[in-house]
């Protein structure tokens, strides 16, 4: 509600942390978000999607974007008498695509990620050493 109010970008301003989610797609890729004193780590359901379907990517400095491509699986009949009377094995693997805004205090050059038995598994180190808060001084002048 406060983005169709204010905008992206003053959210942060509004809750006083930043957005988790920048975009979900309503997709099957189901996430859970767990946080140790060393690392932040993801799980995404990924059913039926192979690593080489899944790309992991960090955009704009901090944000993890993990989206899914695969062509929806057509049942296929062995024989050509064969009839299908019911298909919901099928994975319906249209895609998926999840953005999620990270912490200023992690290791983006150190993630890691993993999937197995259809769970997509991500590492975020965190970043133990204190950041300087990003201050610049704005001279003002009396004409523009």
């Amino acid at each position: 509600m406060a983005d169709a109010i204010f905008g992206y970008p003053f959210r942060r301003f509004i809750w006083g942390h930043p957005p988790i989610f920048r975009e979900w797609s309503g997709s099957i890729a189901l996430l859970d978000w767990l946080e140790s004193p060393t690392a932040h780590i993801l799980k995404v359901n990924v059913p039926g999607f192979s690593k080489e379907d899944i790309k992991v990517q960090i955009e704009d400095g901090n944000i993890l974007h993990i989206k899914g491509e695969g062509g929806r699986e057509e049942p296929q009949a062995k024989e050509k008498d064969t009839v299908w009377h019911v298909a919901e094995r099928s994975t319906g693997k249209g895609g998926f695509s999840r953005e999620i805004e990270l912490p200023e205090n992690v290791k983006v050059d150190q993630i890691k990620a993993q999937v197995e038995n259809g769970v997509l598994s991500i590492v975020v180190p965190k970043d133990a050493t204190p950041k300087t808060p990003k201050v610049r001084n704005i001279n003002i002048t009396s004409r523009l």
